[in-house]
């Protein structure tokens, strides 16, 4: 499906979300929207894998005359007629495709249900949602649905209301995608597209589960590039990717699309952690929705900042976990209470706690604790983490005399939704090969759009080529010794090295009063002339 077709679908899908939703928020009928794409790829997905494998015996249609005839799915028509077959049957796909779905909770058999207006569609779809969440996965996926309450009284006053509201919604899904592919990309493609609409729709809201697809693409880029490799410059696989605020998910699978492309071997398993529920949620789906198995990513409910994720609070260096890269966008200035123990804390006792008024750098610090000796990490910050001062100027001396700081990239104002201000990309590494910091001003790289302002891929492209080969451009890129930011007092204000600003030409004095001169003569010869047709008529000269 070309670019085109899938920004069609993924605007089909938004007008039938803008005209269906009725009084419901933009917000909570995003959850709905989205489970319900989620559910129609999971269940196409598998009933194709059912076709490959029970090849010749799956089931065409029911005899019209049978009982079979009641029967909504050719799925079910297998089980009724092989019931001793099952069991086995269940375990082989989940060999395969690593989940399950029974019969009646597949998409066809809902849309069924809501195209006859059959009363039993609501209980259906929570039996249905509940059975994905215990039962379809090997692991299982506890609350995936938990924000989609179908008992809401915004889909209707009591249950026929909001039978039928489901009815309603369900039907113009399933009609109007229908016209497209199934296949993970371009509903996962579509998917992208909804959230960022979602996204645009909640204001500052949106700052809690979205990057711009333009901005995660920067970062995706330079933690898959390879200095070890001077042929490619690109990492062949990438063992473990984290991004521990990691909202939908977008950022990794942006990662994971980078580690798709150009030959390369993908990437061993994802990690991601994310507080809110909501967005925890919509994080698994997005995962599953673009293909990824469930085996191959891990999505953890909870705070970063307390680090309450078993697998990275574990003391013991040597089952320490590591990540060949990190990515992050965590809630900027995002104000927290520190508890006096987190001072021994084996993520801050190096470099100090971040002010209660800012946790940018707590973020930072949590992440890049846990990068590998020849990973990389890419975090979008706000521009304060350059200059303030306290304990964060601590934090950020000791980061550049450690020679971890390798980047600072600077983009223009106004990319995201959560807020109007320009933001930095800090790029760090434990080893680095250049004993400078390289300045990237791209403040004034991009396309002016009617909500916001957008990268261009030749910006992107920009951006990514002159932190990989580390170009120097007047107006744009610098390399700056440690020495000279350390005659700035360790500012990193990105101006203060790379400035934007136009020189003005220097003025030639003389040259100006020449001019002035032989203006001053012309106007001089202008003025006898006309002196001379005022004598002419008879009336008094202009004075000099």
């Amino acid at each position: 499906m070309t670019a085109i077709e899938q920004q069609k679908l993924g605007k089909t899908l938004w007008g039938i979300a803008d005209k269906l939703r009725g009084a419901m928020n933009a917000d909570d009928f995003r959850d709905y929207m989205l489970s319900f794409l989620f559910l129609r790829y999971l269940s196409d997905n598998y009933e194709d894998a059912v076709k490959k494998e029970l090849g010749s015996d799956y089931p065409t249609a029911p005899d019209t005359d049978s009982a079979e005839s009641r029967v909504l799915t050719p799925l079910q028509i297998w089980y009724d007629r092989n019931p001793d077959d099952i069991s086995e049957f269940e375990k082989q796909m989940r060999r395969k495709i690593h989940y399950i779905i029974k019969p009646k909770y597949l998409w066809k058999n809902i849309y069924e249900l809501a195209r006859t207006q059959s009363n039993e569609l609501l209980k259906t779809l929570q039996d249905g949602f509940k059975h994905i969440e215990t039962e379809s996965f090997e692991s299982t996926f506890q609350g995936l649905f938990s924000e989609i309450n179908l008992n809401s009284e915004k889909l209707g006053k009591n249950y026929t209301e909001r039978n039928d509201k489901l009815c309603s919604i369900i039907k113009k899904i399933a009609e109007e995608i229908a016209k497209f592919s199934n296949d993970s990309d371009t509903l996962g493609d579509a998917y992208e597209y909804l959230i960022g609409q979602f996204a645009a729709g909640s204001g500052k809201k949106a700052g809690e589960f979205y990057t711009p697809q333009q901005v995660s693409t920067i970062l995706s880029k330079i933690v898959t590039l390879d200095s070890q490799d001077p042929t490619t410059g690109l990492k062949s696989k990438i063992d473990k990717v984290l991004d521990f605020a990691c909202g939908s998910g977008s950022l990794l699978l942006n990662v994971r699309h980078q580690m798709t492309r150009d030959g390369r071997r993908g990437i061993g398993k994802i990690y991601g952690q994310e507080k809110n529920i909501t967005t925890y949620n919509l994080a698994r789906m997005n995962m599953l929705l673009h293909g990824v198995k469930d085996s191959e990513f891990e999505i953890f409910h909870g705070d970063t900042l307390l680090n309450d994720w078993d697998i990275l609070n574990e003391m013991n260096p040597a089952k320490k976990i590591e990540f060949d890269a990190i990515v992050a966008n965590p809630p900027f200035s995002y104000r927290w209470e520190p508890k006096e123990d987190l001072a021994n804390d084996f993520r801050f006792r190096n470099y100090g706690i971040a002010p209660k008024s800012a946790a940018d750098f707590a973020f930072l610090l949590h992440g890049f604790h846990f990068l590998r000796e020849d990973g990389t990490m890419a975090i979008i910050l706000p521009h304060g983490v350059l200059f303030r001062g306290g304990v964060e100027k601590n934090i950020r001396t000791k980061l550049l005399k450690d020679g971890h700081l390798d980047t600072v990239i600077g983009l223009p104002a106004n990319l995201f939704f959560s807020t109007g201000i320009p933001v930095c990309i800090l790029v760090l590494k434990k080893c680095r090969k250049s004993d400078d910091v390289l300045f990237i001003n791209a403040s004034e790289g991009y396309k002016k759009d009617k909500r916001q302002n957008r990268l261009e891929d030749k910006d992107i492209e920009k951006i990514v080529d002159t932190y990989r080969f580390r170009k120097e451009e007047s107006r744009y890129s610098k390399r700056i010794s440690l020495e000279r930011i350390e005659q700035e007092d360790f500012n990193l204000n990105i101006t203060r090295y790379v400035s934007t600003a136009q020189e003005e030409e220097p003025i030639d004095l003389q040259k100006v009063n020449e001019k002035l001169e032989e203006i001053a003569k012309t106007s001089k010869k202008a003025l006898d002339r006309h002196n001379e047709f005022l004598k002419e008529l008879g009336l008094p000269p202009i004075a000099d």
